[in-house]
């Protein structure tokens, strides 16, 4: 009975022993052991043994990480105060260095990002600023990825979600805008009498080489005019009217004498 006592509380510090020595991880997740304070490895996924009371085990989390980067009050190189706000990507690659390297990687890559995000675009115009973000998300993301690549952190993407103007500087650009659609319109008035010159011209010079066309261009536009019923249309082939021509014409008058109320003879 004796042997049975002592053998049951025995058994149960195995037991618990044990039980704090078989560990789990995710697929995503992986942990960094220390024993005796020294870094011993990384380990999982899955199940895996560490030594009670020797081991310590900390856990990372491999997924890509967002980080909301408050608003920044920059001033550009053109001396315009704007508040940008950005989303930065990240996510561990080296577990080991996450921890041994940096005190705390998430908030480090944090204040990393607002002070790069500051720093790129100060050195900007706010045209730049406001047309090329493509460009600036790229370039913020290689210089954050190479200041946290001895932390064993990769970042995979940066992006500028808002760009805060002044009121007044908004003013400016809707102004700047209006006055460029503008210039568009009178460049593309003059080209078109440009045009409508160049053709005109061409006309003429086709026009006095073949005097013909001139006369029949002059008789259909007379038959458009005669269209209307209250207009007397008078045409000259030359200096002097013929006798023939003015005795038509006051024929023409005579019968035409009445003229409805509102309207001009021309």
């Amino acid at each position: 009975m004796v042997g049975i006592e002592l053998l049951l509380p025995v058994l149960i510090i195995v037991i618990l022993i044990f039980s704090q020595s078989i560990k789990m991880v995710n697929e995503y997740e992986r942990v960094v052991i220390f024993r005796l304070g020294r870094l011993s490895g990384v380990k999982g996924p899955g199940l895996f043994l560490i030594i009670p009371f020797v081991d310590r085990a900390l856990k990372i989390d491999l997924r890509v990480v967002a980080i909301d980067v408050p608003k920044q009050a920059v001033i550009t190189r053109d001396n315009v105060t704007v508040e940008v706000d950005a989303v930065v990507y990240y996510k561990v690659v080296e577990p080991g260095a996450a921890i041994t390297q940096v005190e705390n990687y998430m908030f480090a890559t944090s204040t990393l990002s607002q002070t790069t995000l500051r720093d790129v675009l100060g050195q900007m115009e706010l045209d730049e600023l406001l047309s090329e973000r493509e460009n600036i998300n790229k370039q913020i993301q290689e210089l954050l990825d190479t200041y946290t690549d001895p932390w064993g952190i990769k970042v995979t993407g940066v992006t500028i979600r808002d760009v805060a103007l002044p009121e007044t500087m908004k003013r400016a650009i809707a102004k700047q805008a209006e006055a460029e659609r503008e210039k568009r319109a009178r460049i593309i008035l003059a080209e078109g009498e440009y045009q409508a010159a160049e053709k005109m011209k061409d006309a003429a010079t086709l026009y006095q080489g073949v005097p013909t066309a001139i006369k029949l261009r002059e008789l259909q536009t007379l038959a458009e005019i005669s269209r209307e019923k209250n207009l007397i249309v008078v045409t000259q082939q030359s200096q002097t009217l013929e006798t023939g021509n003015i005795a038509a014409l006051s024929k023409a008058v005579s019968g035409n004498s009445q003229v409805m109320p509102g309207k001009k003879e021309q």
